[in-house]
C-alpha cells in the first residue's frame, strides 16, 4: 500500500522543473509550490481507483462462489415445492450481496476496510442461513444431519408444512417423521378438543386445528377400508386398518375438503402418505381434523394413545416380522411393499 500513496514518477519531475524555473518574487514561488502540491492530490487520487475496483471485484467473485454453493443445497430435493421457499432463499441471497457489494464503497481504502469487508458478508450469509432455517428451528434444536424421509429432507418437509399454511400455535405435540408410527400431521399443530362427553353426548376423538388445507397423513402402514364424500356427520371421512402392537387398529380421519382424497377402498399406504386435506364438511362449525382410533369398532381416547405409540421405530428384525403380521392379518402382501 505505500507504493499506492506516492505520486507517479513523470508528475513529480513536472513538479521539480516548475519549482527550479527562475522566477520573481516570493508570491510566484508560493504559487508553484502549490500547483505542485495540487497535481500530487490529483495524481494520489487516481491511484486509489484500481484498488476500489479490485477490492469490489473480489467481494463479488467471493459472493459468487458462495451463492453457487448455498445453491446445490437449496435447490434440491424437493422440486416441486420450490416456488413455496423460493421467496425465503431469494431473501438471504439478495441480503448477502447487497451487503458484500456495497460495503467498500463506504470503506476506507485501506487493507484494514480490505480485510474487514469480507468478514462482515460472511456473518450476513450465516444469519441469512439462520433466518432460513428459522422456519423448523425449536429452542432445543441441535444442529443434526438432515434426515430423508420418502426422498425429502425432514426439515425441508417441516419448513413446507409452516409455509404451506398449517397453523403451528399452540402445538401439543411433537412428530417424529422418521417414526414409523406418526400423528397424523408431520408438524406440530393444535387441538380445539379432547375426547369424552361433549353436549350430552360421547366425543370419540380429538380435533386437530392445523388450518384450512392442512395435509393429513397416515400414523401407519395400513389398508383404506373406507374413503368417501358422502360419511354424513363426518362428511368427507377415510378409515385406515393397521396392525400395532400384534392387534388390528383403525384410524379415523373426518371432515376433509370435497375432492381432496388421494386414496380409495383397498389401497396400501406407507406412513406419512398425505391422504386428504383438512376441511370443514360434516357436521362440523370450523375446519378441523376429528382423529379416531378404535379398536374392534371401540373408540378409545386418541391423545394417550399416540403418546404411547407415536415415534416407535421398528428394528430390521422387527420390520420384518411386522411385515409378515400385516401380510397376515390385513390380507395385503407388505412384504415387498
Amino acid at each position: 500500500m505505500t507504493s499506492d500513496n506516492t505520486a507517479p514518477e513523470l508528475p513529480l519531475r513536472r513538479s521539480r522543473r516548475i519549482a527550479a524555473t527562475p522566477v520573481s518574487g516570493d508570491s510566484n514561488s508560493v504559487a508553484s509550490d502549490e500547483f505542485a502540491a495540487a497535481a500530487a492530490a490529483l495524481n494520489f487520487s487516481n491511484a486509489q481507483q484500481p484498488v476500489t475496483r479490485r477490492s469490489i471485484s473480489a467481494q463479488q467473485r467471493e459472493v459468487n462462489k458462495t451463492s453457487k454453493t448455498k445453491s446445490k443445497h437449496l435447490g434440491t430435493p424437493f422440486r416441486k415445492f420450490a416456488a413455496a421457499t423460493a421467496s425465503v432463499a431469494a431473501a438471504g441471497a439478495i441480503t448477502a450481496i447487497i451487503v458484500g457489494v456495497a460495503l467498500p464503497f463506504v470503506a476506507p481504502a485501506t487493507a484494514e476496510a480490505e480485510e474487514a469487508a469480507p468478514v462482515t458478508t460472511e456473518a450476513t450469509e450465516v444469519a441469512a442461513e439462520q433466518q432460513l432455517q428459522g422456519y423448523v428451528a425449536g429452542s432445543s434444536t441441535e444442529s443434526e444431519p438432515l434426515t430423508q424421509v420418502s426422498g425429502y429432507e425432514a426439515s425441508t418437509y417441516q419448513n413446507l408444512a409452516a409455509v404451506a399454511g398449517v397453523n403451528t400455535a399452540g402445538a401439543f405435540f411433537e412428530n417424529d417423521v422418521t417414526a414409523d408410527i406418526q400423528y397424523p400431521f408431520a408438524i406440530g399443530t393444535s387441538m380445539s378438543s379432547g375426547f369424552g362427553a361433549r353436549w350430552g353426548r360421547l366425543h370419540e376423538g380429538i380435533d386437530f386445528t392445523p388450518g384450512l388445507g392442512a395435509p393429513i397423513q397416515a400414523i401407519a402402514d395400513g389398508v383404506v377400508t373406507e374413503a368417501t364424500e358422502a360419511g354424513g356427520a363426518y362428511g368427507v371421512s377415510i378409515r385406515i386398518q393397521h396392525v400395532i402392537d400384534g392387534e388390528i387398529v383403525e384410524s379415523h380421519y373426518a371432515h376433509m375438503i370435497n375432492g381432496s382424497m388421494t386414496v380409495q377402498v383397498g389401497d396400501m399406504v406407507h406412513v406419512g402418505d398425505v391422504i386428504g386435506q383438512t376441511g370443514n364438511t360434516g357436521r362440523s362449525t370450523g375446519a378441523h381434523t376429528h382423529f379416531e382410533i378404535r379398536y374392534n369398532g371401540v373408540a378409545v381416547d386418541p391423545q394417550p394413545w399416540l403418546e404411547k405409540y407415536a415415534g416407535t421405530h421398528y428394528s430390521k428384525e422387527e420390520k420384518t416380522a411386522q411385515e409378515a403380521l400385516e401380510t397376515e392379518l390385513l390380507g395385503q402382501d407388505f412384504t415387498d411393499f
